[in-house]
């Protein structure tokens, strides 16, 4: 009996450490803190942002994002186009070799359309990120009221 526990014991800390990961590796790829904004119950569609950091020598590239809780996810950039803010779809990020890309509000980001429901804060939700070489990892995306206090780190941009 005692070896039973400790084995549902181990089994449930091991669950809970799972649940509270805010990074994630895939390949040479690490993700930081996946996360999106709590929006207005009404509100058709919402955001999600993280880090990637690409510790290889060679540049890889995300190619889709998926998650079940959106009928469609697509990744968006913000940029200035004849002096206007505009937000539009692109097609791949690619994450430089030995640098790191932030999704972040007002650069690149996830659009997640078609919302079966908007979550709150304190949820989390899967979202699967494919890359070109490093291949798909899923990830938890926490769900928060604000952004996450800016973390140190240099900033690179890629198509």
């Amino acid at each position: 009996m005692t070896l039973k526990k400790l084995a549902l014991t181990a089994a449930l800390l091991a669950t809970s450490l799972l649940a509270n990961a805010h990074e994630y590796d895939v390949g040479q790829l690490h993700i930081d803190h996946p996360w999106s904004r709590e929006m207005p119950p009404v509100a058709p569609t919402a955001a999600a942002y993280f880090v990637v950091h690409n510790k290889g020598d060679a540049d890889d590239r995300l190619l889709t994002v998926e998650t079940p809780v959106a009928g469609k996810a697509e990744i968006h950039e913000h940029a200035h186009v004849n002096g206007m803010m505009k937000m539009q779809q692109v097609q791949n990020v690619v994450i430089p070799a030995g640098g790191e890309v932030k999704f972040a509000p007002m650069g690149y980001h996830v659009m997640l359309f078609n919302l079966k429901q908007q979550a709150q804060a304190g949820d989390r939700f899967p979202m699967t990120l494919t890359f070109e070489k490093a291949g798909p990892v899923t990830v938890e995306v926490a769900v928060q009221k604000d952004e996450p206090a800016a973390e140190g780190g240099h900033e690179h941009k890629g198509h």
